[in-house]
């Protein structure tokens, strides 16, 4: 499963604000910022910041892909197969 931003990059823009900005407006580190430039996770309390922030629901910033599997859940599915070969 992989998380896009690109929702947000495009309301960032709509709402003629950079990373930089929103970081200082919605209180959120600017490490959190690096890592939605990195598609990663961040915390649920970030989330609402920025969502507070830009007046906007969690959908309206992230989309989910469930046709990607990240290495954690490759992992989790090799030993949870290795378990039942046992």
């Amino acid at each position: 499963m992989a998380i896009s931003y690109n929702k947000l990059w495009k309301l960032l823009i709509d709402k003629g604000m950079n990373k930089t900005q929103l970081g200082k407006e919605s209180g959120v580190s600017s490490s959190t910022i690096a890592k939605l430039g990195k598609s990663e996770q961040i915390s649920m309390d970030s989330m609402l910041k920025i969502c507070k922030t830009l007046n906007c629901n969690i959908g309206d910033i992230i989309d989910v892909d469930h046709s990607v599997e990240d290495e954690a859940e490759l992992a989790f599915q090799d030993e949870h197969e290795e378990g039942q070969e046992m």
